[in-house]
């Protein structure tokens, strides 16, 4: 490990000695690639370096323990205490560090919300899911924008696809791909029965043209009327948009924004990415069926979390977390499940890490 990271720390001295020559402010596209590999490269260098540091003090008090005076090697022995224990602490953060990033991970997502088993309170939930995850992109000053939705008369959400923009978005959204269950008693229920119902969610990262070019020939783009709940939401042109994937029969429809063409291009944004994550799970399945990724995979027919409001209670069933605070994670309080998560992540990365070498 330290060899890798002496690496990483050259690296880092020559990134920052390129960007100090004059000569190299001609090209801005070197300066921005530069710029971001430096930044990539920062967290872990400024960890290795103290880590360094604290190794030199160490065996600086290793040194003083053969000093003739007894308070000096008293106070040597606090240091290397101290020291010992600070210096795992650091490896094991670098640890974490050098362990394999997702290279979506720094993306803007796609999230998809649909309706699942339970009819109309099944919708009603899916619209609260999406005031959730919308509340918690506003507790991180992320943008959203709504893509394309399909509701119901009562202001359920039969589809719901919108777009989260900040980089690193999909770094914490993608925990929570997967089917979500509500238990709770409906208004429409006379009797006070619980009913349970379930919505489901998938992440998807944000696709650009360069990352995936879609042949158009392989593209059957048709236009209508779009449709919705009435009143304002109807539209009497033929501003909405449907795109079938020919090859893979794929099928994306987008009416909520206020042209032909922006639906157009929020279409194929969406399509770009659904194919981006079935090519992305392909691969992933092809590997190993047992560490296949949350988004479009098994774990998607499998509840990941509960929200029971007799109890008033959240679990997560993944890591066996229960919160008893339902209000405050409906209203975008997630980041105590989605820091577990990413907890659970690096700890399963660690343990398969340790496998391999072990082998």
């Amino acid at each position: 490990m330290l060899e890798k990271l002496r690496q990483l720390d050259n690296r880092y001295s020559v990134l920052q000695a390129k960007l100090s020559a004059p000569e190299t402010y001609s090209d801005a596209g070197l300066v921005a690639r530069l710029n971001r590999e430096l930044a990539e490269l920062e967290e872990v260098v400024t960890a290795y370096r103290r880590r360094m540091a604290r190794a030199e003090e160490l065996e600086a008090a290793q040194l003083m323990l053969s000093d003739p005076d007894p308070e000096v090697r008293e106070l040597a022995r606090e240091e290397l205490r101290g020291g010992k224990e600070a210096l795992e602490a650091l490896d094991r953060q670098l640890t974490i560090l050098l362990l394999p990033r997702d290279p979506n991970d720094e993306k803007s997502v796609i999230v998809e919300i649909r309706a699942g088993v339970g009819g109309e309170e099944a919708a009603l939930f899916a619209h609260s899911l999406y005031r959730m995850y919308t509340m918690y992109a506003d507790k991180r000053r992320w943008q959203t924008q709504i893509l394309s939705s399909s509701l119901t008369e009562l202001g359920g959400v039969k589809e719901l696809v919108f777009a989260i923009e900040s980089p690193g978005a999909y770094s914490r959204m993608k925990f929570e791909s997967g089917v979500h269950r509500v238990q709770r008693v409906p208004e429409t229920e006379s009797g006070g029965r619980i009913h349970t119902s379930t919505a489901t969610v998938a992440v998807l990262p944000q696709v650009d043209e360069v990352e995936l070019e879609l042949d158009r020939k392989d593209l059957r783009i048709d236009t209508f009327r779009s449709s919705g709940a009435g009143g304002q939401h109807i539209n009497k042109t033929s501003s909405a948009i449907r795109i079938t994937h020919l090859p893979t029969g794929m099928v994306v429809e987008c009416q909520d924004q206020r042209s032909q063409l922006q639906n157009k291009e929020k279409a194929l944004q969406i399509l770009r990415s659904r194919l981006w994550q079935q090519k992305a799970q392909q691969q992933a399945d092809a590997v190993t069926q047992e560490r296949r990724s949350q988004v479009g995979s098994g774990m998607r027919n499998e509840r990941i979390r509960t929200y029971n409001f007799p109890q008033g209670r959240v679990t997560d069933h993944r890591i066996g977390l229960t919160l008893y605070q339902i209000d405050a994670v409906l209203d975008g309080g997630l980041d105590e499940f989605i820091d577990a998560l990413a907890s659970a992540h690096q700890a399963e990365e660690l343990a398969r890490l340790g496998h391999q070498s072990s082998l």
